[in-house]
């Protein structure tokens, strides 16, 4: 059974639709706890990375100062702190209730997240067949997979959140229903950014200088 608030036009929605609604309010909240499980778990993969940095044991590896390439991260991430700042102008046009314009800077967004996606798979081939970099070979090859493997797991999560919403409402438009998960879906975007930066530093610039 339809409510009001579901059935409400892109052109007579609240200033700020994401929130206008308890449901609203309450997916922020579970959004919020949820994120803050993701940041431990970050947390905990930095920590073993940086433990484990170079450590091979009795096997052969590749320094991080010879392994990783900074030319290609550096193309990387900008790619996805632009990605971040079209979905930042999707969010924009959702406010100012433009649907069509809010889908294209979201379509967008996919397709830089998924160059991204695209990138890092190279990359990691690139390891595994001129540098034999596994995710079995030694310890800093099972911490850097891990890290990196899991922030790129959450790139290709986002990207179906994203396609998910932009499909299943392609036809419905905007509402007090789905504006909310629009919204998150672009805090999640950014969270994902700011661990990208992270990983950036942590592991590729520290890895340069030893």
């Amino acid at each position: 059974m339809s409510t009001h608030e579901d059935v409400l036009s892109s052109e007579n929605l609240p200033h700020e639709p994401e929130r206008a609604t308890l449901e609203g309010k309450n997916k922020f909240m579970g959004f919020w706890f949820f994120l803050g499980g993701e940041t431990v778990l970050f947390a905990s993969l930095f920590g073993t990375y940086l433990a484990l940095k170079n450590s091979f044991g009795d096997a052969e590896g590749t320094p991080s100062q010879e392994l990783f390439g900074l030319p290609l991260v550096f193309i990387m991430t900008v790619i996805l702190l632009t990605s971040s700042l079209t979905s930042v102008y999707g969010i924009y046009h959702m406010k100012n209730q433009a649907f069509k314009k809010m889908m294209v800077w979201f379509t967008i967004t996919v397709l830089l997240g998924a160059s991204f996606l695209g990138l890092e798979v190279y990359e990691f081939n690139h390891y595994v067949h001129e540098f034999h970099h596994t995710f079995t070979a030694h310890a800093f090859g099972s911490a850097f997979y891990a890290l990196v493997g899991f922030h790129g797991a959450h790139v290709a999560f986002g990207l179906l959140w994203f396609l998910t919403l932009m499909f299943r409402n392609a036809k419905r438009g905007l509402n007090l229903y789905n504006a909310p998960k629009f919204y998150l879906v672009s805090l999640y975007w950014h969270f994902i950014d700011v661990v990208w930066v992270f990983i950036f530093t942590v592991v590729y610039l520290m890895g340069k200088v030893g």
